[in-house]
């Protein structure tokens, strides 16, 4: 007998401590331990929620922007690292499975940074670390490209969960790479980006992506979004003062719910802090696929041949004789078991 886990999940919209890494860490711990409390057991954080966005790329030249790089390379985390294992104590504490966004730092070069979603099990396990595989635009003055070794989906209390950040959720091979695992649940990350082009809505970009993917892979997608700050408004307004009236546009937020018909669910939040929720039950996913079931009868693969290298990209190679390279990090990570102060 076929059974599929209910279940409720949680979608964080809110503003970092901005380039504060420990303040941020202990902010996702407060919202971790308050979603829990009403009984999530999957909490989603926005993109890059430790602790920054790169703001500064859109409104300035890259040589004005440069101290404020200089800032995030040095408030971003490695992974593993103290601060990861404190996120780890905190989901294991809750039972409540984790995705949050991090600016992680190379742990061999001093100042390459990746665009980074974590994935932590409801049991503490640090069960993957994806790299954003493209940053979009004016990213690219940040962040180095990702690779897809951890593009990968993970089995976990709530079932089969995998995640994209962003523009990713646009990219239909990333996105169908999950499908084809056996995703159930998508957490899509995001941030709240006010200074896009005139003519753009951010928030219903987002939802148009949330909502392409359920709809095509009758699955739940889970969209968390950061909010943008007073103190980030200030920050950048006090190095570029014409900042305020581009950070002054509304409906550049949103986070909430979609469900296998391509539908919201509830009310998602716009523009706002806080947190919403949902109930989910994936035996939902299941009628809808007798229509349009992509990752099986309704494909042709004598036709389309997908291919994902999933090697790691790495500056240099150590072959120790067993085929695993020596600095390669191994999924899944133990949590400390030190719990004291959570």
């Amino acid at each position: 007998m076929l059974e599929l886990p209910k279940f409720k999940a949680a979608a964080v919209q809110a503003a970092p401590a901005f380039l504060n890494t420990p303040a941020t860490v202990e902010k996702a711990c407060g919202l971790i331990a308050e979603a829990a409390s009403q009984g999530a057991t999957l909490v989603a954080f926005p993109e890059v929620f430790i602790s920054a966005y790169p703001y500064w790329n859109w409104i300035m030249s890259p040589v004005d922007g440069s101290p404020w790089f200089e800032k995030l390379v040095r408030s971003a985390i490695e992974v593993p690292g103290p601060e990861v294992q404190r996120l780890q104590q905190c989901a294991r504490a809750h039972k409540i499975n984790v995705v949050i966004g991090v600016n992680e730092r190379a742990s061999n070069s001093l100042a390459t940074l990746y665009n980074t979603l974590l994935t932590i099990g409801a049991d503490g396990k640090l069960l993957g670390r994806h790299r954003k595989l493209v940053p979009t635009w004016a990213e690219k003055l940040t962040w180095a490209n990702g690779d897809a070794s951890a593009l990968k989906v993970h089995q976990t209390s709530i079932g089969p969960l995998g995640s994209l950040a962003c523009g990713e959720n646009t990219n239909t091979l990333a996105r169908f790479a999950l499908l084809a695992q056996g995703e159930l649940v998508h957490v899509a990350s995001f941030i709240g980006l006010p200074v896009t082009p005139a003519d753009y809505d951010m928030a219903e970009a987002i939802r148009v992506r949330a909502t392409a993917h359920s709809f095509e892979g009758k699955i739940f997608t889970i969209v968390s979004c950061s909010t943008v700050s007073e103190e980030i408004v200030e920050l950048m307004s006090e190095a570029m003062p014409s900042a305020r009236k581009l950070f002054d546009r509304k409906n550049c937020a949103f986070s909430g719910f979609i469900g296998p018909d391509g539908r919201v669910m509830g009310e998602p939040l716009i523009d706002a802090e806080g947190i919403v929720y949902a109930d989910i039950d994936l035996s939902r996913c299941i009628q809808p696929r007798q229509n349009h079931d992509i990752i099986g009868h309704y494909n042709r693969f004598d036709i389309f041949d997908l291919k994902v290298n999933r090697r790691p990209l790495m500056p240099v190679r150590f072959d120790r004789g067993d085929g695993r390279d020596r600095d390669e990090v191994q999924f899944p990570i133990e949590p400390p078991t030190d719990e004291e102060g959570i």
